[in-house]
């Protein structure tokens, strides 16, 4: 069975994550994504190691990890778009795709007739996708976004981290680049959206996305949390807002988690702890009560986690349905038994390596699931493919073109 996006063709001008992510998301579904890179240099993100992909022999190749997480299932094609005869290929490939994505700075491409006001003229079903940090307008639109900054102007870091109260406090970032995961998240749907609308209308559309805008969405019961009070969410460390005892706790060996969120679940952890009498004082019976009264009630908890080990507690809340669970390293994410029957880990045939390791797409659907077609490409790997097979070029033109350094 084809993919769901099996009749989508995807121009991929972007580089680094947000864009790339949502590149492979519609890839995954299916999609044929036409990766355009720089001759010579490609994506940012293919030089941004160590660590670097090992071959069968287990010497290092020149791929980075980190351009693996992004680029499954897609054609890479080097073109030099700063130069006319560049700018003409990707308007033709243009013109022949249903999709572009592109995460160039405020006007980057209109220099070179390959924003979406030059492109729709050629091709006005044409869907495109502007990934920017600040969006298409207001004052900051012509600045270039990081996630690293995003995610401290929007917000996010201002309740991440262990407060200054703390040793070890003050504002920290996500472990990943969450901003652009969460934006290239975001562009999926609004691409899926707008090829919906396409089918009822005909008619393709703009769609402008920020990195800030994304982040502040995303601050989620947070954001509510200030607009409903006027009071500023404050660092919590791995604490909850509006949950008590929702956060890690230590053990005889090390740390675990409790994601108590209703009284009843309460209740049974404190039969378990052999405190049955937490639950029935006024301060801790109620999740309100225990949010007001959080700073009596997590030392009294701690005391009594750290007479089990993790494995010992989480067993034994676990047999009275209390959510609990172990803070694991990303070697123990691939170890577990969950993650393993679920094949989260998936290997691929790669040019250079033999085989390459990827992280599987968790979207399961049952009449047109995600595929594994090609492994994230080498520099260029499909450049006469593509230019052979959408354009018709033949191989005299290809070997202008390439003595010209244009592909």
């Amino acid at each position: 069975m084809a993919g769901a996006l099996s009749h989508i063709r995807v121009l991929d001008l972007s580089r680094i994550l947000a864009g790339p992510w949502a590149g492979q998301m519609l890839a995954d579904l299916g999609a044929d994504v036409i990766k355009v890179e720089r001759p010579g240099s490609g994506d940012d993100t293919r030089g941004w190691g160590p660590p670097w992909l090992k071959d069968e022999h287990g010497e290092e190749t020149a791929v980075a990890a980190y351009f693996l997480c992004a680029n499954r299932n897609k054609r890479s094609v080097t073109i030099d778009i700063t130069r006319p005869q560049g700018q003409r290929l990707v308007r033709e490939l243009a013109a022949q795709s249903d999709v572009v994505l592109e995460n160039f700075k405020l006007g980057g491409l209109a220099q070179y007739g390959l924003d979406y006001e030059s492109l729709k003229t050629i091709n006005p079903a044409l869907v495109y996708c502007s990934i920017t940090g600040f969006g298409q307008d207001g004052p900051y639109a012509p600045r270039a976004g990081y996630d690293f900054l995003i995610q401290g102007l929007g917000g996010l870091m201002s309740i991440t981290g262990r407060p200054d109260s703390e040793d070890g406090g003050g504002p920290m970032k996500a472990g990943v680049a969450l901003t652009d995961i969460l934006t290239g998240l975001y562009a999926t749907n609004a691409v899926l959206a707008a090829l919906a609308w396409r089918e009822r209308s005909g008619k393709g559309q703009f769609i402008d996305l920020a990195l800030l805008d994304v982040q502040v969405a995303c601050l989620a019961n947070q954001a509510m949390n200030y607009l409903a009070t006027g009071r500023n969410p404050s660092r919590l460390g791995n604490a909850h807002p509006n949950i008590v005892p929702y956060q890690d706790f230590p053990t005889a060996d090390g740390y675990m988690i409790l994601a108590i969120g209703n009284d009843a679940q309460f209740t049974r952890f404190c039969a378990e702890a052999g405190q049955p009498a937490l639950a029935a004082d006024p301060r801790f019976a109620t999740n309100a009560a225990r949010v007001e009264n959080r700073t009596v009630l997590i030392p009294l908890l701690k005391k009594l986690t750290v007479d089990r080990t993790t494995a010992d507690w989480i067993a034994a809340l676990e047999a009275r349905a209390v959510p609990c669970g172990p803070i694991n390293t990303i070697a123990d994410v691939f170890a577990d038994p969950q993650v393993q029957a679920r094949g989260l880990k998936v290997e691929m045939a790669h040019p250079l390596a033999g085989t390459v390791s990827l992280v599987a797409n968790p979207m399961r659907l049952s009449a047109t699931p995600t595929e594994y077609r090609r492994p994230p490409p080498l520099l260029g790997e499909h450049t006469v493919e593509v230019l052979t097979q959408t354009l018709g070029l033949d191989a005299g033109a290809l070997g202008l073109l390439r003595a010209d350094g244009v592909i």
